[in-house]
Order: structure tokens, then C-alpha cells, then sequence
């Protein structure tokens, strides 16, 4: 397989950034001309790491190199920092993740590398954090994507923010440290993520974060509502830290009749042995997988 890394100014992340693409290699019987020369479109894969990670987690931790190989799949692996993929304007110089990766960094994949830019040959997945974008850019954007994986990961009822609509994000951000917030189904062991504190504090009101592509909770139903909801893989590990946020979002998503695969896999944590395992199986899921296994596998 061939393996691009990217190292570009990104106008939308304010900085050098680095990605990692898989690209399909030249069978053996081919000839170089013939193979490069052909104009040939593949599928691409969204592929997201998560908390802590960059564009080499999958490539270093996982064996996503072989699954593209032999089943001729483009596989293009960003970093995001610890963004959530979502747009932080007030970091640095700015890093505007989220419109970084519709309005930059798939116009380059598309129009540098012979990834083709049909809906139906487009899908995203992601791990932990990963997972958590996956599902905001599917949501947000079922025109660009036709299958999402969400590898450990879940959407989140945002309700009981509903009465503090009007705070300003400062007045939430300072009464969340405070303790002044009765957000009981939000918090973990008693407290209330900081990233999640975070998020909320940079919108000009809750209301905001309310109506935005993070609260996937919400858009979930109207999504799928308007049945444009794209294929989509959902799935954890039994003994993973977020299997009772997972399990709330399940039987949230089930109950809107929504047409998802759900997948619980007993023994597994949140852990790379896990996500090895389940992005075969979101390959295969989305359709990609080729029982000829037409790449070349050496």
C-alpha cells in the first residue's frame, strides 16, 4: 500500500498540519502506466482518532493498512488535537476544526488523489473522540456521507441544560465550577467534564450549544426524521467506561425507529484491540469488503 503524510498550512486550523493517507497500491500485473494513468475513482474512508491522539494512531495501533489494501479503500486520518472536531476560534490564532474538514480538508483529498467525491463512495468512522465527531459530521452532513462507524462512543442527552438555555457560555462556565448546577445525568464519578464545561462556555448562550452539530442527541431524531440518516454502525465494549452512556443512546435511537446497527462486544474495554477488531467489521458493514480481496496484499 502506499502511504502519503500531508504537511500543509491549513487556513481553517491556523497552523501546519499533517495528514496520513492511504492510497491503494499497483497490482503486480499491472503496469505502472496503465495503473496511474487509468483516472480510476476509490471509495474514501473518514478515518478519526480520539482523545490524546493524531493522524498516526490508526496506522501505528491498528492494522487499517492491511483492511485498505486489500479491499482498494482511500483512508485519510487527520489530526485534531483534543478538538472534539469541533471549531475552538479562540484557541491561539484560532483551530476551526469543524470547518476545516468539510471546507478544506475533503476539497484536497478529492481533487489531489483519485478519491471520488460521490455520496454513495464517502464514509466516516471513528474511535472514542473520533466516534463523537463521526457522529456530528454524519448528522450534520448525511448529503457527503453514506455510512458512519461509531467505535466506542455515543450521543448524549443534553436536557437538563434546557432550564440554563440563557446563561451566557461565562455564566455557565462559572457556575459549573462552582458546583451552582443541578445536572445530574451529565456528570461522571460527580463531575462535570471539563471538556464538556469547555464546549459549552465558547457558544454566546447554552441555547446555542443547544441548537448546534454538538448536540447530537437532538439532531439524531430530526435526521432521521426526514429519513436521511445515513447507514450507521454503533458500537462498544461491555466492560468500556461509556457502555451506560452507549446503552441510554441505544435505547434513545431505538425508540425513534431509526434503522442503526448496534453492536455490543463482550470482554472489551476501551482499547485498540477493540477498534481493530470493529473497523473490519465497519468496513464490511459498509459494504467495502471484497471477498476477492482485489488489492494487493503484500
Amino acid at each position: 500500500m502506499a502511504l502519503v503524510e500531508i504537511n500543509f498550512e491549513s487556513q481553517y486550523l491556523c497552523n501546519n498540519h499533517i495528514v496520513s493517507i492511504i492510497l491503494p497500491d499497483k497490482p503486480r500485473e499491472i503496469t505502472p502506466r496503465d495503473f496511474y494513468g487509468s483516472g480510476k475513482k476509490y471509495p474514501v474512508l473518514w478515518l478519526l482518532h480520539g482523545t490524546y491522539g493524531d493522524h498516526s494512531d490508526w496506522i501505528r495501533k491498528s492494522n487499517i493498512e492491511l483492511y485498505a489494501c486489500e479491499n482498494d479503500i482511500i483512508v485519510v486520518m487527520p489530526s485534531a488535537m483534543n478538538s472534539d472536531y469541533a471549531e475552538w476560534s479562540n484557541f491561539g490564532t484560532g483551530y476551526n476544526m469543524w470547518d476545516y474538514f468539510t471546507e478544506e480538508l475533503m476539497p484536497l483529498i478529492f481533487n489531489w488523489f483519485p478519491a471520488s467525491s460521490a455520496k454513495k463512495d464517502n464514509y466516516i468512522a471513528g474511535l472514542s473522540m473520533g466516534g463523537g465527531g463521526t457522529l456530528k459530521l454524519a448528522l450534520a452532513h448525511p448529503d457527503k456521507f453514506n455510512g458512519a462507524a461509531v467505535l466506542s462512543s455515543a450521543g448524549r442527552n443534553y436536557e437538563e441544560l434546557k432550564p440554563y438555555a440563557e446563561l451566557t457560555g461565562g455564566e455557565f462556565f462559572a457556575k459549573a465550577h462552582a458546583g451552582d448546577l443541578n445536572l445530574k445525568s451529565l456528570y461522571r464519578n460527580g463531575v462535570l467534564p471539563e471538556r464538556t464545561i469547555n464546549s459549552i462556555a465558547k457558544y454566546p448562550k447554552v441555547k446555542d450549544f443547544l441548537s448546534s452539530p454538538e448536540n447530537t442527541w437532538d439532531r439524531f431524531a430530526e435526521v432521521a426524521k426526514a429519513g436521511k440518516l445515513p447507514k450507521m454502525y454503533i458500537t462498544v465494549g461491555s466492560d468500556d467506561f461509556l457502555y451506560d452512556m452507549y446503552i441510554k443512546f441505544k435505547e434513545y435511537v431505538t425508540s425513534l425507529k431509526a434503522d442503526v446497527k448496534f453492536e455490543e462486544i463482550k470482554g472489551y474495554k476501551h482499547e485498540w484491540r477493540f477498534w481493530d477488531i470493529t473497523i473490519q467489521k465497519a468496513i464490511e458493514f459498509f459494504g467495502l469488503k471484497k471477498d476477492d480481496q482485489a488489492g494487493n496484499q503484500f
